[in-house]
């Protein structure tokens, strides 16, 4: 094979590596056979999804606001409140092998002005409207109030038993469009928690 051959192959693999692409995937499950997981968003389009044995499944548990004590490491979206301090608007709970996972502080991609805190709680103090946590992350810390009513929650290991019929979904993909394979799935539990 001649040396503008091997090129020219070297190019084609890598253009088509660069084409594959991550999106996030939301809706009700159509139907899943096993294998080809149908979701239907809101907006009415529908994606067919490959779910293969290294794909994870998960679901959320509601938890308490007490259940957040120093030594939890956690994710936090918060807004600034009239007097400038973080106001929690949900908090997610990572299980103890995620540990670190997204450690830091950084604009917030889904709420113009919010903020997106990963770290590990170092101080928890009930307030009159809630608790405020002190999260610590690599390089810094912050202080959030999480006020009553917060949702607080973690996810939990799943199986394809979830990938009901109507089960609401956040798919994680890798791909293109019209061959996604899902790397991980977060379905509605069986007491009807959806994930978000």
């Amino acid at each position: 094979m001649n040396r503008y051959l091997v090129a020219l192959l070297c190019g084609a693999l890598a253009t088509g590596a660069m084409a594959q692409e991550q999106t996030r995937i939301r809706g009700n499950v159509l139907s899943f056979d096993g294998k080809q997981l149908i979701v239907k968003a809101s907006a009415g389009k529908e994606t067919t999804v490959l779910v293969t044995g290294k794909t994870s499944i998960s679901y959320p548990q509601v938890l308490k606001l007490s259940d957040l004590k120093p030594g939890t490491y956690i994710g936090s979206g918060a807004m600034p409140g009239p007097d400038g301090k973080l106001v929690a608007r949900e908090v997610h709970v990572f299980p103890d092998s995620q540990r670190g996972t997204g450690d830091g502080s950084r604009p917030w991609s889904s709420v113009s002005g919010g903020t997106m805190t990963n770290g590990g709680v170092a101080q928890s103090v009930k307030s009159v409207s809630g608790q405020e946590l002190t999260v610590q992350y690599q390089g810094g810390e912050k202080k959030i109030l999480v006020p009553d009513g917060t949702p607080v929650v973690t996810r939990l290991p799943g199986d394809p038993s979830l990938l009901v019929r109507g089960s609401y979904v956040v798919v994680l993909a890798q791909g293109t469009e019209g061959s996604w394979v899902a790397r991980s799935i977060q379905a509605t539990s069986k007491d009807g928690v959806k994930p978000d």
